[in-house]
């Protein structure tokens, strides 16, 4: 139902259609950041696919490969707060430009690593280079719209990493397979180049498209831009807890660090997922390159249709505690019966589906999370904080799960590890979440009490 915004609310701006406004800015932004993070995600987890055949190009074990797939979040760690502090200073284009660019251009090197050595680097410096994308797509979505939207439309976002999951199943059996020895160049090698090269190109439209805040864009009328400006500034005044001066005292806050670990199994479970399923799938029957990246699309595509359902029913009810912990023990059970169990290879992309779709459809719900824990001036570092040290969970799973596989040759002692950390993490949003709402409802019986006349 649109939300019609009243000239007494805003003298400069006439009655607005409040739905008919944030659809523009949809129209606007959207598509550029889903198609953007389509291509970060594909640079991010093509090595899953390529490591078939470069284990044995450059000769290094599961323990090698599942190093370089989580080195890439050390470097993604380091360089987040300050890469998500600069896009507060300098805005989106400049920054999400640069990030573009750098990262691009890094993929496409990968092509030509010739050792483990340098695989570890290019992975390193591959996370150095896009950290803050993410988090900084999320700060950009908080300065354009309020929170009865935003969990909506970061589930577009990553609605988006499981679509490059489909993508790059598709498209990583068919390169390997038929770029295969062009121009002397093995199948790996081209995935790396074609996947980069479109990120570059984007880095470059980002500085003729975006536009860092409402109040620059022209493509909105004035009365458009007031009207956003106004309501933003409205919801951030509107806020209860304490507001912080500096970003700094985040640190300070046992909530985030609560936040913080939970994004930490979130990350290992989701990683885990991203860079080991198509050996899964392989390992089950899938046979040839080809068939085995149609497969691993499949359960991709669940994750994209559980995303997008879970993400707006969590927004229409405005509930988040039970839509974050449901999918995410699903997907524990399922990621579980593939450790410990054999199936044929029917079974086991039925399973996949329901461990990418539980898993992946906590992600845009666990976002709308942190923004009731921070303050307008702490929002840009609070994120980075979150998303940097969850991204050690990124680091950690996948490089466990190859430990794993070289040691004792089997995902199950690190699979096992992963799935209790993950539904710890779910009576941690229990309490979290609980708590946040027994302090909401004191807050509110307190105000009514208060503005009660005195007799």
């Amino acid at each position: 139902m649109s939300e019609p915004f009243s000239a007494g609310e805003n003298a400069a701006s006439p009655t607005i259609d409040s739905h008919a406004v944030y659809a523009r800015v949809s129209r606007r932004i959207m598509p550029f950041l889903v198609v953007s993070f389509v291509i970060a995600f594909l640079d991010r987890v093509n090595i899953g696919f390529a490591q078939f055949q470069m284990k044995h190009d450059l000769g290094f074990s599961d323990a090698a490969y599942g190093f370089a797939a989580g080195v890439f979040f050390i470097g993604y760690m380091l360089f987040e707060v300050p890469s998500n502090l600069l896009l507060h200073r300098i805005g989106a284009r400049k920054s999400f430009s640069r990030i573009m660019i750098l990262w691009g251009a890094v993929s496409a090197g990968m092509a030509f690593v010739s050792t483990p050595a340098m695989l570890y680097v290019m992975r390193l410096l591959l996370g150095v280079f896009e950290a803050g994308f993410f988090p900084g797509i999320v700060l950009y979505l908080s300065y354009w719209y309020p929170a009865r939207y935003r969990a909506t439309r970061t589930s577009w976002i990553f609605a988006a990493m499981a679509s490059a999951g489909v993508v790059g199943g598709l498209l990583a059996g068919t390169i390997m397979t038929r770029m295969e020895a062009v121009v002397g160049l093995r199948g790996w090698q081209w995935l790396f180049v074609m996947e980069g090269l479109p990120a570059m190109a984007l880095g470059v439209i980002a500085l003729i498209w975006l536009t860092d805040t409402p109040a620059q864009a022209k493509w909105l009328t004035a009365e458009e831009r007031a009207y956003i400006v106004a309501e933003l500034e409205a919801e951030r005044a509107s806020r209860t807890h304490t507001e912080s001066h500096a970003w700094g005292d985040v640190l300070k806050r046992p909530a985030i660090y609560a936040i913080s670990f939970v994004y930490f199994t979130l990350c290992s479970i989701t990683m885990a997922l991203n860079f080991w399923l198509p050996t899964l799938v392989k390992e089950a029957g899938a046979g040839t390159l080809a068939y085995t990246g149609l497969l691993a699309a499949v359960p991709f595509g669940a994750g994209v249709l559980a995303i997008v359902f879970v993400a707006r029913r969590s927004d229409r009810l405005k509930e988040r505690r039970l839509h974050y912990i449901v999918p995410t023990i699903a997907g524990c059970v399922a990621l579980l019966a593939l450790a410990f169990f054999r199936f044929d290879l029917a079974t086991t992309v039925l399973l996949l589906c329901m461990a990418v779709a539980g898993t992946f459809a906590a992600l845009p719900v666990f976002w709308a999370i942190p923004h009731e824990f921070l303050s307008s001036r702490t929002v840009a570092g609070g994120l980075a904080v979150i998303s940097s040290i969850g991204a050690l969970g990124a680091f950690f799973s996948p490089t466990a799960i190859g430990w794993a596989r070289t040691m004792t040759g089997s995902m199950k002692p690190a699979i096992l590890l992963i799935v209790v950390l993950s539904l710890v993490a779910c009576a941690v949003v229990h309490r979290l979440l609980g708590a946040r709402t027994v302090l909401a409802r004191a807050g509110l019986h307190q105000a009514m009490l208060s503005s009660r006349p005195t007799e």
